[in-house]
């Protein structure tokens, strides 16, 4: 219940934001024609792109742009990266509920809040103005929403395990930009993981980004169905457990040095 409530409350904290979140959905489609226009003429232009038509790229390229909002690669930092720096993170382990579970239900209240105001009508404009590759049926939609919510707690996790780095080191901001630079190219943003080189693929798949917005994009627009989406939905279960982890030992260590640190 608390959690819930917590979850609520980010929802409503981010629905307060309408004109930002109207500036988002313009940049949104400002970005997405571009990239549209750009990914259009190279799947003309080489015939076999990676296995995308003009119909399947249009998908990739306006899915991505509708979850550009939820996944908040380019969105401000967390609170909790300054709570560390000043040490107010003192106050949340005093407080009776799971500091990161606290904060990833409020994330996953502030991503769905970004759904209908932003996401859903990006990928609108894209179909009205590019007629888009889309599903008919109700499987891909139901196994990409699992998918969306599993890239959201991914991203929300790894920037939890990034803002914690502030208990070992002055500042963090350097560390968050490289993670936004290099996250965005690795998750797929920029161009499809499945165009990359296969070392660079490699190195991609090996990290939790294409987790973030490759895998629910390949579910949502139906490039991938059956066992193979089941499989990708499988490995971002994983990641959420991996980085999930990664983030506790993160925290308790953190816990451990605020408590040597205050005697």
């Amino acid at each position: 219940m608390v959690y819930g409530q917590l979850a609520r409350a980010g929802f409503r904290r981010q629905s307060q934001y309408r004109l930002a979140m109207f500036a988002g959905l313009f940049t949104n489609c400002v970005f997405g024609f571009v990239r549209a226009a750009v990914m259009l003429a190279a799947v003309r232009a080489a015939g076999d792109f990676g296995g995308y038509t003009e119909g399947s790229i249009g998908a990739y390229v306006w899915l991505s742009q509708g979850l550009l909002g939820a996944m908040q690669f380019m969105g401000p930092p967390l609170d909790l990266a300054d709570r560390v720096k000043n040490g107010d993170i003192a106050i949340d382990f005093l407080r009776p509920v799971d500091v990161q579970l606290g904060y990833l239900a409020a994330d996953l209240g502030r991503a769905a809040s970004t759904v209908l105001p932003r996401g859903v009508p990006s990928v609108l404009v894209g179909v009205l103005t590019f007629g888009l590759a889309m599903p008919t049926t109700p499987g891909p939609y139901l196994l990409g929403t699992v998918s969306v919510v599993l890239a959201v707690a991914i991203s929300f996790l790894c920037l939890f395990a990034v803002a914690l780095i502030g208990f070992w080191v002055v500042e963090t901001r350097g560390i968050r930009v490289l993670y936004q630079v290099s996250g965005t190219f690795l998750a797929g943003l920029f161009v499809p993981v499945h165009m990359f080189p296969d070392w660079l693929r490699t190195i991609a798949m090996a990290t939790p980004f294409p987790s973030i917005l490759q895998a629910p994009i390949d579910v949502l627009s139906g490039r991938i169905t059956g066992a193979e989406a089941v499989s990708v939905v499988a490995v971002q279960v994983f990641w959420v457990l991996a980085i999930g982890a990664t983030g506790r030992i993160l925290l308790a260590a953190g816990r451990r040095k605020l408590e040597v640190q205050g005697g």
